[in-house]
């Protein structure tokens, strides 16, 4: 069965980690080029003086941006998030939203620097935003992109 951007969203909605942490998957677009995620802030993702906490922030952003490069690239490379940075700006109360954008263009510049096995290291940036559309915290993220060896090997 192939997983469309419906059944993503829905399903990572659903799944347990992000489930209890209020995290909420709104959209995946058809051509995996945009993700919206929100975060519900509440008595359980809510630090001590009840705002968002830090990690359930970083954990709306972790997979979304790599989720996007995978899926327009496919299945003859390798590619996971392996780090991340996150400037807090402001206390988050209410729904906060994240969108994550990668280009088609974006994209295929990764795939032509992932040729032949070459590792790529690509940072994203988004942004965490409240209700009124002010800016809670930025968020860098870094992600692995790698042709797969037998992807390589064939061309040779």
């Amino acid at each position: 069965m192939r997983i469309t951007p419906r059944r993503l969203a829905m399903g990572m909605s659903l799944w347990i980690p992000n489930l209890f942490s209020g995290i909420r998957i709104r959209r995946f677009s058809e051509d995996w080029t945009h993700a919206t995620v929100e975060l519900h802030v509440n008595v359980f993702t809510r630090n001590y003086v009840k705002t968002a906490f830090g990690g359930s922030m970083s954990a709306m952003t972790d997979p979304y941006f790599f989720m996007l490069v995978m899926h327009q690239l496919g299945r003859d490379y390798v590619v996971w998030d392996t780090r991340g940075e996150i400037e807090f700006v402001k206390p988050g109360r209410g729904v906060l939203t994240a969108d994550f954008e990668v280009s088609r263009e974006r994209a295929e510049e990764i795939r032509e620097r992932a040729k032949g096995g070459a590792k790529v290291l690509e940072w994203f940036d988004t942004v965490i935003t409240d209700r009124d559309g002010d800016i809670v915290a930025k968020v860098r993220r870094e992600v692995y992109i790698r042709e797969k060896k037998r992807v390589t090997a064939t061309r040779s």
